[in-house]
């Protein structure tokens, strides 16, 4: 047995294997085009080989039957032994009258009279009826001669005593096939380039309802709304039945999604009453001393499993639909970001590290219109995360960027990867770095807080800091009219 080389490389797929992977990698636009042009293309080679072969076939017997009707006329005339001097033709046509021998006899004006036109092989196949065709210069004309024999005359012990030899030119007919080629090859790019201008459109056209159905599910996603559909095509055809069958499916989702969501929010609610007894009986014990050690230890487990209760329950009723005008426990106001974020770093003033605000959130107000409970729990959030992994200092930071307000959490820590940034608001999703559940989180908190910023028109991201992470939350800007007495 050989051993194969280790410099051996592998085997190079085939080229229809190649060919086939490409036409897969292709748009279904572009491979029905494809394939419709490909067989139209087919179909015109097909059918323009086809012309042109009929074309020159008529044409070519068209004038072998002239010729030979003009040898026939003569053949009578030497029968009845009234042969003129010259023959008389039509046209162009060369006729002469050969003997036996293959002498000439008689011709027309413009045939030679000392030189025969065909030779004796030529000669009995002419009679025999086979496509003689014979250079043109053998009359002194040019191109070439289509050629009739038929025998005439008394018959003899080796046959006929004559041969009537007629030929006429095929310059015309050489001229119609070159035409003919010439429109063919021009007249076949242009009509396929403009069959496929016309394929594309329609195939587009044909495609469309699709299209229209793959943006309406793009559009969908958990902060569309439940009643949110695909667009149903008015045509009842295959589209039309897949859009109705998609559209169920998203009833199913939706009404699973509400099922899910109502357990969570009545398990969540239902156990914050026991959490609530358990903390108090063993606050009760930690004071009379009752337990040892073990309230204390089990307090903060407690406390962590409320915040988590309180944290489900929160996102179950945000993800209930209801509008931020309709939340009564929330109301809209015109809230002072930046006063806002000041607030929020003052209550940091014992944090792991600093917490400070940038000079410029201490200048004029920078106004959005949300609920306040909601923006402090979202940037409280926010603030929490960056104390936990920061190395030496949490930033806040408010602006107006265009119609937008902006407030940015910038920490020192870590970081996050860029192929990470959009996974963590998951929930309970934390990175290896967080999944140590002392460090105080629960993988809630950023889900929470793109939720609760989401109802009021806003959204927040993950950006690099250089080192660490910048958190920003956008949120529409409050806009004033000019006339107010406040500016």
């Amino acid at each position: 047995m050989t051993e194969a080389r280790p410099d051996a490389r592998p085997p190079r797929p085939p080229r229809l294997h190649r060919l086939g992977s490409r036409f897969a990698r292709l748009g279904l636009r572009g491979r029905l085009m494809l394939v419709g042009l490909v067989g139209v293309a087919g179909a015109l080679v097909i059918g323009g080989v086809l012309l042109y072969v009929v074309l020159t076939g008529s044409l070519s017997r068209s004038v072998e039957s002239a010729a030979r009707a003009s040898a026939e006329q003569v053949a009578l005339l030497v029968d009845a032994g009234r042969v003129p001097d010259p023959v008389p033709v039509s046209g162009a046509q060369v006729l002469q009258v050969l003997d036996a021998r293959g002498r000439v006899v008689s011709g027309s004006v413009t045939a030679d009279r000392l030189t025969a036109l065909v030779t004796d092989d030529e000669r009995r196949r002419a009679l025999a009826g086979e496509p003689v065709v014979v250079p043109g210069s053998r009359s002194g004309l040019a191109g070439q001669l289509q050629v009739a024999a038929v025998a005439a005359g008394p018959a003899t012990g080796a046959g006929r005593a004559y041969t009537v030899v007629a030929a006429a030119p095929t310059a015309d007919i050489e001229q119609s096939a070159r035409t003919v080629r010439l429109l063919l090859l021009a007249i076949f790019p242009l009509l396929l380039a403009a069959l496929a201008v016309i394929a594309w459109r329609v195939i587009g056209a044909a495609l469309a309802p699709v299209e229209a159905l793959r943006r309406g599910a793009e559009r969908i996603d958990d902060a569309s709304s439940e009643g949110e559909r695909l667009p149903v095509p008015p045509s009842d055809d295959e589209v039309s039945a897949l859009a109705t069958t998609l559209n169920a499916m998203l009833d199913r989702i939706a009404t699973a999604r509400r099922r899910q969501r109502a357990f969570v929010a009545d398990a969540a609610h239902e156990l914050r009453s026991p959490l609530a007894s358990m903390r108090t009986q063993l606050e009760v014990a930690q004071r009379l001393g009752e337990g040892g050690r073990l309230p204390a230890e089990v307090l903060p487990d407690v406390d962590q499993l409320a915040t988590l209760v309180d944290d489900l329950l929160l996102l179950a009723r945000t993800d209930d639909g209801v509008s931020p005008s309709a939340a009564s426990a929330r109301p809209a106001s015109t809230v002072d970001v930046a006063a806002l974020v000041r607030d929020v770093a003052a209550r940091y003033g014992s944090a792991r590290v600093p917490v400070r605000t940038r000079p410029g959130a201490g200048g004029g107000p920078v106004e959005a219109r949300v609920a306040a409970a909601d923006l402090t729990r979202a940037l409280t959030n926010l603030v929490d995360n960056a104390v936990r992994h920061a190395r030496t200092a949490v930033t806040l930071d408010a602006s107006v960027v265009g119609h937008r307000v902006e407030v940015v959490v910038t920490d020192d820590g870590h970081g996050v990867g860029e192929a990470d940034r959009e996974r963590v608001f998951d929930r309970f999703t934390r990175l290896d770095e967080a999944r140590d559940r002392d460090s105080g989180g629960t993988g809630l908190g950023l889900p929470i807080t793109r939720a609760l910023v989401r109802r009021w028109g806003g959204d927040v991201r993950l950006e690099d800091a250089g080192p660490g992470v910048r958190a920003v939350v956008s949120l529409p800007a409050e806009v004033r009219d000019p006339r107010d007495p406040r500016d």
